[in-house]
């Protein structure tokens, strides 16, 4: 009899906290359903104001799933309360801030719940939200590019980085790479001339550190390439089972896209639907639209592991140079020196693929260089007294 009344307990508290769940799902898609539609009131632009309206529409109609649901479950619907927004500061980049910390608010919550309820309906629902979700972090962006210009440039480069994939952007895999050896292995022949004054034994040991990291840095960037194929691969396939399924969503999508670039609403409706009517060209826009993916952008792990160890070799060898042709402690004078140069150039060749200056990038890397270099040869030093 207890057990009964123990299970019955147990049902009720579960549909309770259920209950409450549905309600703060409701609460949250209202606020910023709320939010959207304030800000399309303080908007001036016409083509702004009318992709704020949409996207309030969306978070209205994630608000009636959440509300049809309560219904379903039993709930007085008539008793919810529409939470209370409100924008003192209408500033456009203010306005974007406030939703983006309303949507990552909203996911995270939402990525939460996956995790404790199973209800193949609310499971569902959840799935239809993150699908439209999924475009509000772009039009977040492109909102508030014309207010935020460092914004946008950031967005550019990294764009083109990620355009440039597997052809141009072997420079930065080599430089990487060049800076990964030569950082490590000036570490280790720094420890081992701290903890001996054999110089055979320096060079061996940097020998060896310098082979095991070719194949450490070769293997990572095989495994790096073909990850990111395969995550790219399963974004399109995504993509495109999406577009099997509501094809028409898609499309509105993709209007909604070329809304955010300038484009009316017939213009862009007119673009998608012309789009559309090739399906392998369909999902190759989508994809680089809303995915910002490039199929053919793709990099070949063979080329990307050979330019990787290659350069980490290269890198590796630079400190062992003096190891050569000298001895004793003219050879660690000289393979410090050598480094700290190669660190400063390889950290200044970093401006290539970064937007710092040359100079500051290159006394950023001399200067990681001597604090590896003093605190290798420091350790090596403690490990000899401490075994002799």
């Amino acid at each position: 009899m207890s057990n009964d009344k123990s299970n019955g307990n147990s049902n009720g508290n579960s549909q309770e906290y259920l209950t409450k769940t549905l309600v703060e799902n409701w609460r949250r898609e209202m606020q910023a359903a709320a939010l959207y539609r304030m800000s399309a009131g303080a908007e001036r632009d016409v083509y702004r104001r009318g992709i704020l309206m949409k996207l309030a529409e969306v978070e209205q109609k994630h608000a009636n799933m959440w509300e049809q649901k309560l219904k379903e479950q039993g709930f007085d619907t008539s008793k919810l309360t529409r939470p209370e927004v409100s924008l003192p500061d209408l500033r456009p980049e203010t306005v974007v801030e406030r939703i983006e910390a309303i949507e990552t608010s909203n996911a995270t919550w939402y990525q939460s719940l996956r995790h404790v309820i199973s209800d193949e309906d609310i499971v569902r629902i959840l799935d239809e939200i993150d699908a439209d979700e999924r475009d509000h972090e772009s039009v977040a962006d492109q909102l508030s590019t014309p207010h935020s210009p460092g914004k946008r440039l950031r967005k550019i480069w990294n764009e083109e980085r990620w355009h440039n994939r597997g052809s141009g952007d072997w420079v930065g895999d080599a430089i990487y790479g060049v800076n990964d050896g030569l950082g490590a292995i000036f570490g280790i022949i720094a420890g081992v001339a701290g903890f001996t004054s054999n110089t055979n034994q320096v060079l061996i040991s940097g020998l060896f550190g310098a082979l095991a990291s070719t194949l450490s840095m070769g293997a990572g960037a095989w495994l790096a390439t073909k990850s990111e194929h395969e995550v790219m691969d399963t974004a399109i396939a995504q993509e495109r089972r999406e577009i099997d399924e509501d094809p028409e969503h898609e499309i509105e999508e993709l209007s909604l896209l070329y809304q955010l670039k300038g484009f009316s609403i017939e213009e862009s409706n007119q673009i998608a639907n012309r789009i559309a009517s090739n399906p392998d060209q369909f999902l190759k826009t989508m994809v680089q639209e809303e995915l910002g993916i490039h199929e053919e952008s793709k990099g070949n792990p063979w080329k990307s592991a050979a330019f990787g160890g290659a350069s980490t070799f290269v890198g590796g060898i630079i400190p062992l140079i003096p190891f050569f042709f000298m001895s004793g402690l003219s050879a660690m004078i000289t393979a410090a020196i050598i480094s700290l140069v190669a660190h400063f150039l390889v950290g200044a060749a970093k401006s290539l693929i970064t937007v710092r200056s040359w100079w500051t990038s290159g006394f950023e890397m001399t200067l990681v260089g001597v604090i590896v270099g003093v605190v290798s040869y420091g350790l090596g030093l403690v490990g000899s007294n401490l075994l002799h």
